[in-house]
This record gives structure tokens, sequence and C-alpha cells, in this order.
């Protein structure tokens, strides 16, 4: 099923949700880029959510939903959680425990499904130091990356290019913008640490190339 309306908003909230595992440490926030208007905080451990996300599309099978991310020159297996919206109608961020996950945008496509997939890691979390991205900006063009789901398929991607970009700089329409292939992204933290959190994000950019 496509799921490209809307996607382009969802994306604008998105950017600007990474919370505390981009940041340095506790009582920190960052962002995996920041959204037009939204705003940036340093004060708080809860990540800000001034950007409302589209509304829910019909759900899908949940046989169908990704349950696990392998990308070997990561050193990334994990399993995936689903992120969703939360009351103020942003989209979830993953969680910060101490054997954190990645986390997959469940109102967006299916990783496989024709679109942009996302999968968001945090490369640090607070107290717990380490993040399961954080070895994401090792990832080469050529790269193999998948992604299984719960019916026990898996799919196959292979990266296409890894951007390193400020933040200020978020490339959201190349990021979230509608594709006429299964994509999918992956998106951390990354470049300058700080006392205020990092400077810029890693983006990984990969396309499907089979199933099994």
């Amino acid at each position: 099923m496509r799921r490209s309306s809307g996607l382009f908003v969802a994306g604008l909230a998105l950017v600007s949700l990474l919370g505390t595992g981009c940041g340095p440490g506790p009582g920190r926030t960052g962002d995996a880029g920041t959204a037009p208007g939204a705003a940036r905080t340093t004060a708080s451990p809860a990540p800000s959510r001034t950007t409302a996300a589209p509304e829910p599309g019909p759900s899908r099978p949940s046989t169908a939903r990704p349950t696990r991310l392998l990308v070997p020159a990561a050193g990334v297996d994990t399993s995936l959680t689903p992120l969703g919206l939360a009351p103020d109608r942003t989209v979830e961020v993953p969680p910060l425990v101490a054997h954190d996950v990645a986390g997959w945008y469940r109102y967006g496509p299916l990783p496989g499904e024709r679109g942009p997939a996302v999968v968001l890691g945090h490369v640090t979390t607070g107290p717990h130091r380490d993040g399961v991205f954080r070895r994401l900006g090792r990832v080469r063009a050529g790269d193999r990356v998948m992604v299984r789901r719960a019916d026990g398929a898996s799919v196959r991607f292979v990266v296409d290019r890894v951007r390193t970009v400020a933040k200020t700089e978020f490339p959201t329409q190349e990021v979230y913008g509608d594709v006429k292939r299964a994509e999918l992204r992956l998106i951390t933290c990354g470049g300058q640490r700080s006392a205020a959190g990092y400077s810029a994000n890693v983006i990984v950019f990969a396309h499907r190339t089979g199933a099994s």
C-alpha cells in the first residue's frame, strides 16, 4: 500500500525529534534536524515536540511489520520498536534505555513498500552511553542492510549514499519526499559534539534489492 500522502509532513515532525540520544548526556536534548519553526531546547530531558505529524492511515497486517534491523558495516543487529504519535500529535522517539533499540515510523511506508521508510536510532543514550547507531557513520555506498519482518520474510537493501549534514541544513525533501521505489532511511546524530548537543545528522539512504 502506498503511503506517500502526508509523508513530507511526517518528515517535518521526525526531523525535530531524535531526542536525548543525540545530545551529550543527561539533561540535554538534541534533534535529527530542525523543522521550520520547531523549537530547540537544551534544558529538559524530553525532546521538543512542536511540529504536528499527519493523521495515521489505515492499519496494516501485523505480519508485515518489521521486527529486526541488521547493518553489518555498522555492527547493528537490533530489534525494531514501532514509533507512533505522542498525545500532542508529534512523532514518538525511540526509548532511552541501556539496551536501546532503533525505531521505525509505523504510519509511513513499511520497509520494503514503495516510499521512504524511516528508521531512527540514538548515537548516545544519556547515562547509558553508546546508542544503537553509534557506528552508523562507518557505513558506505554498496553496504548491505536487511530488515526482518514478523512473517519471517527478510527485505534486503543496498546503500546508495551516506550524508552528514548540519542540522540547520537538514534535507527534508530528500529524506522524506515521495520516491518511485522502496527505499530506506536510517537517521542518527553526528558531527561535532558540544554542551548544546551534536551539530549534524548522519543519514543513510538505501533502496530495496530483494526479499526472501
